[in-house]
């Protein structure tokens, strides 16, 4: 009997490990339809009959991208959205430009470990830990060096230099997500009270309420 019970744990305990993993492509590709109308986690797929070599390419990939904005650097996605061949792969990329000093500010992927390649320049990188250790891990990186960001860790990428930088991120979903914290806690609509901030950040109502009204 205690062989018996060994033996159905180890089965529920594979069953759930197999759950826990997204499942592979059960055909050849499941180009995304944008129109489609079915609800499912992910995207419709499109007639493979309709579908076409322009579903599975992304061009501009080497243009620069504007970082002419408040924190000096431009993302350039390649997920889903802009590549519908990618729908079911599980992979996606982005090509990340940096202005001298240039950040891209805290945040996490949901879905996604990133791995990042320096094309030009040298970045400054980090990610910090879960709690309780919050222990944060940096490195400085020069052109042709890689660094690891594993799944859903808050982490950020400085030029610390005085020209431009370019970084090429490959993320292991087609829909990694993104979510920036600054944006999130301070640019959420609606706002999140500024008391439960105040308490949170351990500062005054008045510096939550003025770094709000920047987002």
């Amino acid at each position: 009997m205690a062989r018996v019970f060994a033996s159905i744990m180890l089965l529920a305990l594979g069953f759930s490990v197999a759950l826990a993993a997204d499942h592979s492509p059960l055909q050849d590709f499941c180009v995304a339809d944008p129109n489609g109308q079915v609800l499912v986690n992910g995207m419709t797929c499109k007639n493979p009959s309709s579908v076409q070599a322009s579903d599975f390419y992304f061009g501009g990939l080497h243009m620069m991208g504007n970082t002419s904005n408040a924190v000096g650097s431009r993302v350039t996605p390649v997920s889903v959205t802009q590549l519908a061949g990618l729908n079911t792969l599980g992979i996606s990329l982005a090509r990340i430009d940096y202005a001298p000093w240039g950040i891209n500010p805290p945040h996490t992927h949901p879905r996604a470990s990133e791995i990042l390649v320096v094309l030009e320049g040298s970045l400054e990188v980090g990610f910090v830990t879960s709690n309780p250790e919050n222990r944060h891990i940096s490195k400085v990186l020069y052109k042709g060096d890689v660094f690891v960001f594993p799944v859903n860790l808050v982490h950020y990428q400085r030029n610390n230099g005085k020209m431009n930088a370019v970084a090429i991120a490959a993320l292991s979903s087609q829909n990694p997500g993104v979510i920036p914290i600054a944006n999130v806690v301070f640019g959420s609509k609606p706002d999140i009270s500024t008391d439960i901030l105040a308490k949170a950040f351990q500062t005054s109502d008045d510096v939550i309420s003025n770094i709000q009204i920047k987002f």
